[in-house]
C-alpha cells in the first residue's frame, strides 16, 4: 500500500458486538485524534432478539457530524463484528431486522440446518451455536418469515451494509464472508455450495475488496453531516480481520495475533489449515487480502466481564503479584464461563479451591485461565512465533505474564484501544500507526508447569 497525502483524517466507524464508536485518525501517523462511542443495543421484541439499527445510524451521524466541525476528514473507512448479515428490501430499507447472532433457533430449525451446512473439509467453518454461522440465520430468517423473506432483493455483510448506507452502493467483502459464515470456501476464494442450497445466489451483493472505495458519502448525507460530497467510503472489514492487518503490514511470519475484545480470536500467519479440529472452535478466517488463516477463539472478553462483575475491583499490581499464590494454593477456574463455543466445548464453569481465596486471588485465577485458554487456542492452529496481543488484555499484565510462561514465546502487548480502528484506516492506503508496542514479555512463574498440569487433569476428570 501506498501513501495517500490527500487524506490528512480518516473516520473509522468500528461497529463491535458490545460497543460501537466512530474514531477520527491522522492520515500521516495513524494515531487515533478523537473518539465518540456508545452501546451496541439488542432489542428484545418482536419477531427475534436484534440490533437497533437505526439508534446506531443516529449515533453515527452525529459522530460524523461532530467531526466534520473540527477538525473535519476526508475519507471514512468501516470495520464491524461479524456473524452478521443484512436483508434489504427493494427500497432499502430491512426486509427484517438484524438478528443478534446469540439468539437460539428451535431444535427443528437446528436439525434441519445440520443437514443443509456443507462440510468443515469445504467451508473450514465449524458449526457454533445460535447465528454464529450466518448460513443459518439465514436458513432461520428464510424458513421461519417465509413472507417477509420474500421480499429481500440484496443479502449485505455487516460492515458492507453501512457503506451501502452512507454510498448507496451494495457490496460483499471476503472478510465477513470467511468468518465461520459456512457460506464461503476460502480454498477457491468463492461462494461455498451452501449459497446454492438456500437458493440466496442471486441476492447475494456483489464482492468487492475491502479496499475499494465503494463511492462518495450520497449527497443527502454530505448535507446533513457537513462535508463535501466527494469524501470517499471504502468497503469496510471483518473486525478482527482489521485487528491483523497492521500486522501483515509490518511484520513477517510465522508469528501469532491475540485479538482481545467480546472475543478473544487467535491467528497463526504462516500457519497451515491441515490440523484444524472443527469440535474445538478452530476454523479459517479469511484475511484482507483473500488468504485463509487458521484461528480459533473463545468468548474471552465477556468471560473476564463477567468474571470481574462479581468479584470486584482489584488494582493491577495486586493481582499480579498473587499470580505464585495462586499457583501454589492451587486455585483454578475451569471453562467455560460462557459456554458454546471455544476449545473445550460441553464444559460447565467450576471453580477448585476458592473458598478462602481474596478478590485478588480470583481475578490472578481468572487471568490464569484465560492464558490457559489463549494457549490452547494457540496450539490448535500451530502458531509460532512472537505473540501480539492487542486491545484490553493488552493491559493485564497478569496475562499478559502467565501467556509467555506458558508457550515459552515472547508476547508483544500493543496497548491502547484495540487495533481495528486503526486496521480499517489502512484501507484507504494510509500507512500502519507508528509502533507502541511495550518491550517483549518473556516470563517465568514459579509453579506454574505443575499448575497447568493439574488444570488439565482437572479438565480432562471433569
Amino acid at each position: 500500500m501506498t501513501a495517500m497525502p490527500s487524506y490528512r483524517r480518516i473516520a473509522v466507524l468500528d461497529i463491535g458486538k458490545t460497543n460501537a464508536k466512530v474514531v477520527m485518525l491522522d492520515a500521516q501517523s495513524g494515531a487515533e485524534i478523537a473518539t465518540v462511542r456508545t452501546t451496541n443495543t439488542v432489542l428484545k421484541t418482536s419477531p427475534y432478539p436484534h440490533y437497533d439499527i437505526e439508534r446506531l445510524w443516529d449515533f453515527v451521524l452525529e459522530a460524523l457530524k461532530g467531526f466534520a466541525e473540527t477538525p473535519g476528514f476526508d475519507a471514512i473507512s468501516i470495520t464491524a463484528h461479524g456473524a452478521s448479515a443484512v436483508l434489504l428490501a427493494a427500497d432499502g430499507g430491512l426486509a427484517l431486522p438484524v438478528l443478534d447472532y446469540e439468539h437460539a433457533y428451535p431444535d427443528a430449525v437446528q436439525e434441519t440446518y445440520e443437514r443443509l451446512r456443507p462440510p468443515f473439509s469445504e467451508t473450514f467453518s465449524p458449526r457454533l451455536s445460535g447465528g454464529l454461522n450466518v448460513g443459518a440465520q439465514i436458513h432461520y430468517q428464510k424458513s421461519q418469515f417465509p413472507d417477509d423473506f420474500a421480499s429481500v432483493r440484496a443479502i449485505l455483510t455487516y460492515p458492507q451494509y453501512w457503506a451501502f448506507r452512507l454510498t448507496g452502493v451494495a457490496a460483499n467483502e471476503a472478510t465477513s464472508l470467511g468468518c465461520h459464515t459456512d457460506l464461503w470456501n476460502p480454498t477457491t476464494g468463492t461462494y461455498s455450495s451452501l449459497v446454492d442450497t438456500l437458493g440466496i445466489r442471486p441476492l447475494m451483493a456483489p464482492i468487492r475488496s475491502a479496499f475499494d472505495a465503494l463511492g462518495p458519502v450520497l449527497p443527502r448525507i454530505a448535507a446533513e453531516v457537513g462535508v463535501d460530497s466527494s469524501v470517499p467510503v471504502y468497503c469496510g472489514i471483518h473486525d478482527s480481520n482489521a485487528s491483523l492487518l497492521p500486522h501483515l503490514v509490518e511484520n513477517e511470519a510465522p508469528f501469532a495475533v491475540v485479538s482481545t475484545g467480546t472475543w478473544v480470536i487467535c491467528f497463526a500467519v504462516g500457519g497451515d489449515l491441515e490440523h484444524l479440529d472443527p469440535k474445538r472452535d478452530a476454523l479459517a478466517n479469511v484475511d484482507a487480502y483473500g488468504r485463509a488463516v487458521p484461528s480459533s477463539r473463545f468468548m474471552g472478553g465477556r468471560e473476564f466481564e463477567i468474571l470481574a462483575g462479581e468479584i470486584g475491583q482489584v488494582l493491577p499490581d495486586a493481582i499480579e503479584e498473587a499470580l505464585e499464590i495462586v499457583s501454589d494454593k492451587g486455585i483454578m477456574l475451569l471453562p467455560n464461563v460462557v459456554e458454546g463455543s471455544g476449545p473445550f466445548p460441553g464444559k460447565a464453569m467450576r471453580w477448585i479451591g476458592d473458598a478462602s481465596a481474596s478478590p485478588a486471588e480470583r481475578l490472578a485465577a481468572a487471568s490464569l485461565y484465560l492464558a490457559l485458554m489463549t494457549e490452547a487456542c494457540l496450539g490448535l492452529i500451530g502458531a509460532k512465533g512472537a505473540i501480539f496481543v492487542e486491545g484490553p488484555f493488552a493491559l493485564n499484565r497478569a496475562y499478559l505474564s502467565a501467556l509467555s510462561a506458558l508457550t515459552g514465546s515472547d508476547v508483544i502487548a500493543l496497548p491502547g484501544s484495540t487495533g481495528t480502528s486503526q486496521g480499517a484506516a489502512l484501507l484507504t492506503g494510509i500507512r500502519p500507526a507508528a509502533a507502541t508496542a511495550s518491550q517483549p514479555i518473556r516470563a517465568e512463574l514459579r509453579g506454574l508447569q505443575d499448575y497447568r498440569q493439574a488444570w488439565h487433569a482437572a479438565l480432562a476428570s471433569g
